[in-house]
């Protein structure tokens, strides 16, 4: 059984995800832990979530996108990640964006980064939704792309946290798909932080900065129920490509050129 990783142990990170709130959720614990360590991380975001809301009448995407953004902002001020990127692509889109586009705006972003850690969604998207599987699949190709430097870690729940949150994600209608997640056993997680005290404190408080899409869970849940579905981070390593190449071309986008 390998060893978990705490985020200590895991250099610095680029944490890449399709909408603000999506990196809070499912890693928030782990950049703050880095950042805490010393660590550089940059957190990234394909989208501003500007179709993030069940009332788009009240918050049209020209409405929504700079609070979505302010809300990040406070949200890494509590997390304590000072460099946070926007991709700039369209919410809902992600899958109609030119694949070479986005894998080489990655594999730019992991030239320059250099990470020791790359953190992300896993094929299914956590929830199925079309950006996160994008995301995941611009990431993992980035990273085959620029020759597997990096150690990348796909979030995942495990076994014990679907088996007691699951029946209320199928109440609240999270998935996106007829597809279902499955859940990972300990032997096979990579990291696996069960968060309190402070830890979780920091992580409810940078959730609960993003308002917008927060409020209606803490509402729905009470404080207490919604900081215990918000414990657990989970995530597994990808292996490693088979072959390492450094000098292996990065795809270009249209136009014949890499997109930064």
């Amino acid at each position: 059984m390998t060893p978990l990783l705490p985020p200590a142990d895991l250099g610095p990170i680029l944490s890449i995800w399709a909408h603000p709130d999506d990196e809070t959720y499912l890693a928030g614990g782990l950049m703050a832990g880095a950042v805490d360590a010393g660590h550089r991380v940059v957190c990234v975001s394909a989208t501003a979530g500007e179709h993030g809301t069940g009332d788009p009448v009240a918050w049209p995407p020209a409405r929504l996108a700079p609070v979505r953004r302010w809300e990040a902002a406070a949200a890494m001020a509590v997390l304590g990640v000072t460099d946070h990127r926007w991709l700039g692509h369209p919410d809902g889109g992600l899958a109609a964006v030119d694949p070479a586009r986005g894998v080489a705006q990655v594999a730019d972003l992991i030239d320059e980064v250099e990470p020791e850690t790359i953190v992300t969604f896993g094929p299914d998207g956590a929830t199925f939704h079309p950006d996160h599987r994008t995301i995941s699949g611009w990431v993992t190709e980035a990273w085959r792309a620029t020759g597997g430097r990096s150690r990348l870690l796909h979030a995942a729940a495990s076994v014990d946290h679907l088996l007691r949150w699951g029946p209320l994600y199928e109440e609240w209608g999270i998935y996106m798909s007829e597809e279902r997640p499955v859940g990972r056993r300990p032997d096979e997680l990579a990291v696996a932080l069960r968060l309190s005290g402070p830890a979780l404190d920091r992580k409810v408080a940078a959730l609960r900065a993003m308002a917008t899409q927060v409020a209606p869970a803490v509402r729905l849940l009470g404080e207490e129920r919604f900081r215990d579905s918000n414990r657990e981070e989970c995530f597994v390593a990808v292996p490693a490509p088979v072959e390492r190449d450094t000098d292996r071309p990065v795809p270009v986008a249209a136009g014949g050129h890499r997109q930064g």
